[in-house]
């Protein structure tokens, strides 16, 4: 049998397989509010082990897209109850991913036009965030220049992490995933290329750039519990304007380690293909497992045949798909039948209605 399709113990949570469906943006929440057809898409793909919804902003503050969900109001915690209770209801496990994203952001989408904010000043070059052109039309348009969190206002955002946990907790979700990747507000405190600030969360040293990260993780597990937590992080990575700095590879692996003594659910890597573009990028990823001793998950242009590798070779414990599952909602049961793949239309990924979302069929319906 393939250990992708064997069950797994995530922190006492049974999985019934080791596929994760990944975080993906969608657009598609009116109102920031998760509706019924937010309640179909991810019920559709129950089948997955576990599954990590679309990034939801932990505050007003925090949104940088058009239409994405966010689980700190009430209507929005009513909404995201419907999708739990589907999910649920077809026996699948299911993560809120709480997110903040910090200066990949646009004035147009905060009220009274204020600024993004961000570790530092400095802006997101040839970066666009899904917002309000000049005419007030929806499009990709340049992130605005944000600005710098006060020392008070970072222990604030710390805070909305955690209640966004609560919130999602009483939303009906498995537990949370913390998105500590992809150039957001997270990693903008990590990236000593970015963090310029002289106060306690400096990214002049490993321990100001981790500050800010393990406070989260602490606020987060000591309001809902650390078998409830994960966490998302993206090692090296370059998108969003996101530069190397002097002693990445060192600060990454503290952060591994600090994290394996918290004993979390899990950490996900989210940029695998980074992580074994190279011999030193591999040797990096051996390092980081052996630092942190927890369940490590993986996501990143995984094949059926590489997923299976990896995790017969130790290299993971749980295995992330994220494009295969938007046009394929059985995908578990594709993969486990060697049935074919439907291919994905790029131009639906983002807003738009059913079309794209809801409307792509299991294998045996498209066959009927």
């Amino acid at each position: 049998m393939n250990k992708m399709f064997t069950e797994y113990d995530l922190a006492g949570l049974r999985l019934n397989n080791r596929v994760v469906m990944a975080p993906m943006t969608r657009s598609r929440a009116v109102d920031t509010i998760p509706d019924d057809d937010t309640a179909l898409y991810y019920r559709q793909r129950a089948g997955a082990g576990l599954i990590v919804t679309e990034g939801s902003q932990i505050s007003s503050q925090a949104v940088g897209y058009l239409f994405t969900p966010g689980i700190h109001t009430r209507r929005q915690i009513a909404g995201w109850q419907k999708v739990t209770q589907a999910v649920h209801k077809e026996g699948g496990k299911i993560f809120a991913q709480l997110w903040h994203v910090g200066r990949v952001s646009h004035v147009s989408l905060h009220e009274n036009g204020a600024s993004p904010v961000s570790a530092s000043a400095k802006a997101a070059e040839n970066t666009t965030s899904f917002a309000y052109d000049d005419n007030g039309n929806p499009g990709p348009v340049q992130t605005s220049q944000p600005r710098a969190l006060t020392t008070e206002e970072v222990s604030a955002v710390v805070g909305d992490f955690a209640q966004a946990a609560k919130n999602a907790m009483a939303a009906g979700f498995d537990g949370v995933e913390i998105h500590g990747a992809n150039g957001y507000l997270i990693e903008q405190f990590i990236s000593g290329g970015i963090n310029d600030r002289e106060d306690p969360y400096n990214g002049r040293s490993v321990e100001g750039r981790l500050r800010f990260p393990l406070e989260v993780v602490d606020a987060v597990v000591a309001a809902i519990g650390r078998e409830r937590v994960g966490i998302r992080i993206a090692p090296f990575n370059r998108i969003f304007d996101m530069p190397a700095f002097e002693g990445e590879e060192e600060t990454w692996l503290a952060l591994g380690g600090a994290l394996s003594k918290r004993n979390l659910a899990y950490v996900h890597l989210s940029n695998r293909e980074v992580l074994i573009a190279n011999e030193s990028r591999r040797a990096f990823l051996e390092r980081f497992r052996d630092s942190y001793e927890g369940t490590l998950i993986l996501a990143g242009g995984y094949t059926r045949e590489s997923a299976e590798r990896d995790l017969r070779e130790g290299l993971a414990d749980l295995v992330a798909f994220g494009k295969p599952f938007i046009s394929n909602p059985d995908l578990v049961e594709r993969m486990r039948n060697d049935w074919p793949l439907t291919a994905f239309d790029r131009a639906t990924f983002y807003g738009g209605d059913q079309v794209g979302y809801t409307d792509y069929p299991a294998y045996e319906a498209a066959l009927a």
